[in-house]
């Protein structure tokens, strides 16, 4: 029997979804512009007042903020505006951000004393995307069919076939290896629409190149004083920036940077068995009234990374990638359709990049393989005046 994955609705975080600028653990909010340009910054060198979660990186602790909101269903006023209003002061240190403060503290406690240090216990583990965690189960829920969430994490499932097996399926879908192996650079462009509460369309360019170089440029049209929305990687570094970032644009590190560096080999099929390692299989699961294959491996330290193959097809249609916070996994997920022929391989003309603090798709227009690119589409981009 296949689980069937949870279909998202979109609630308070959802809505708000690009609003993390609220922050439960700054006081006096303060970005170091400077240095954000310089070099990566821990979250107490970017932000006042950090009490409890030092010494994670800013980046880090902006997604850290994002399992919040969607583990609680809230946004950012939730949290920061004055009980009854809307006036956001992100000094003002309210009741509910005193209360995230001890549960953040209760977690540690909790998941030191009682499991080892392992990160067994978290805020989705009792809110379920509710301010306050039921306590009593409905009696209607007791005899209703359970909704199944497969585990984050996973071992190779009894009965299911080799990672190998199935990453194989895949390389010979999309071209076969002397295809796959032969192909070395991507060059597309096209249209993105991004979703949020300041969600606008505009134009996308993408880059990558092996064995880890990777871009994504978009220029929002309906909002062109926003600036470019921007995430490269160079090999080494990379650089951030989306349309309402608390810290413009800024230096990845930490665990972002090493997510990064695994979006960019992953672009090329011949790349997953080097990219991951201690590859398994977990239990059949449907996506959007497809069965798919499940392989899961690890990447860098803290780094999950999980792959959701067409059972009939092989072609990969959903990437989710999890990164180690204080308080949770932080999950990126990639969603892969419209396989197109360009040059004897198959390309997904369409892409949803989803992240905690918002969403873009894309729909290319035009793909290139194996063309040269200039190595300063992977660096940091100047944006326009």
């Amino acid at each position: 029997m296949r689980n069937r994955i949870r279909r998202l609705v979109p609630s308070a975080s959802a809505r708000a979804v690009s609003c993390l600028l609220g922050i439960l653990f700054v006081g006096n909010f303060a970005v170091n512009q400077a240095a954000a340009q310089d070099r990566p910054l821990k979250a107490e060198e970017a932000f006042k007042n950090i009490q409890v979660l030092k010494g994670i990186s800013a980046g880090d602790f902006m997604g850290t903020m994002g399992i919040m909101t969607t583990a609680l269903s809230f946004d950012c006023e939730s949290c920061h505006a004055s009980a009854g209003t809307d006036n956001v002061k992100w000094e003002v240190d309210t009741p509910r951000k005193i209360m995230a403060r001890r549960m953040v503290t209760m977690m540690a406690n909790i998941n030191q004393t009682s499991f080892g240090g392992r990160q067994v216990v978290t805020c989705y583990t009792c809110h379920r995307a509710n301010s306050r965690p039921a306590v009593t189960e409905p009696v209607d829920d007791v005899y209703a069919v359970p909704q199944l969430i497969p585990d984050d994490v996973f071992r190779q499932a009894p009965g299911q076939p080799s990672a190998n097996t199935i990453v194989d399926k895949y390389i010979q879908a999309v071209g076969g290896t002397q295809k796959v192996d032969a192909l070395t650079s991507i060059a597309a462009t096209g249209a993105s629409e991004f979703f949020g509460s300041f969600g606008g369309a505009g134009e996308v360019q993408f880059y990558a190149k092996t064995p880890d170089q990777r871009a994504s440029i978009i220029s929002y049209k309906t909002a062109p004083g926003r600036g470019d929305s921007t995430r490269t990687y160079n090999g080494r570094e990379g650089w951030m920036r989306t349309p309402l970032s608390i810290l413009g644009e800024y230096m990845l590190s930490g665990n972002e940077l090493a997510g990064a560096r695994v979006d960019a080999q992953l672009v090329f099929p011949a790349q997953i068995k080097k990219a991951l390692t201690n590859l398994r299989v977990g239990l059949p699961v449907t996506i959007n009234d497809q069965d798919v294959d499940v392989v899961q491996g690890d990447g860098p330290p803290g780094v999950v990374a999980s792959l959701y193959f067409d059972s009939k097809s092989g072609l990969l249609v959903r990437m989710v990638r999890y990164a180690a916070s204080p308080i949770g996994r932080i999950s990126t997920q990639v969603d892969y359709s419209d396989y197109r022929d360009v040059g004897g391989i198959k390309f997904p003309y369409r892409w949803t990049f989803a992240w905690l603090d918002g969403k873009d798709t894309f729909e290319f227009r035009d793909v290139k393989m194996n063309v040269p690119i200039d190595a300063a589409k992977f660096g940091r981009q100047v944006q326009p005046k």
